[in-house]
């Protein structure tokens, strides 16, 4: 008697479409993986918010305020002092302080709990002033 299964043939199918399944599977889960985390980078709020004042030396001089890469503020300084509050959106910030006549630039690196900068201009150079402590 004559056995006419050809068992090599069949097994080499079934790992075919084994190994086509796994693959399948695994496009599913990173497609998947990519999407949740798209949305979870789309709905990141912050809730602090930083308020910069220009306190003295900045009267009359044409200034850009930038952080990170938005304009907050491209004018002539009317009068001091001057504020702008901004809500934080960023993980890490920083702000710009350009002088538009000279283009010389100040930069200043801010905290990830947002807060009140005070800033000065002694001698063409902007300063920082000391934070007042907040109590939480």
């Amino acid at each position: 008697m004559t056995h006419r299964l050809n068992t090599n043939k069949q097994f080499m199918i079934g790992n075919g479409l084994l190994a086509f399944a796994v693959i399948f599977v695994v496009a599913i889960f990173v497609y998947m993986s990519l999407r949740t985390q798209q949305q979870k980078a789309g709905t990141h709020n912050y809730t602090e918010t930083y308020t910069f004042t220009l306190v003295k030396g900045f009267e009359g001089e044409s200034l850009s305020l930038l952080l990170n890469d938005s304009v907050l503020a491209n004018q002539i300084i009317a009068e001091e002092p001057f504020s702008v509050q901004v809500k934080r959106f960023a993980d890490q910030n920083a702000l710009f302080i350009v002088d538009n006549q000279t283009q010389k630039f100040s930069l200043f690196e801010l905290s990830e709990r947002g807060g009140n900068y005070r800033f000065q201009k002694e001698n063409g150079e902007v300063k920082l002033l000391p934070q007042n402590k907040s109590p939480y």
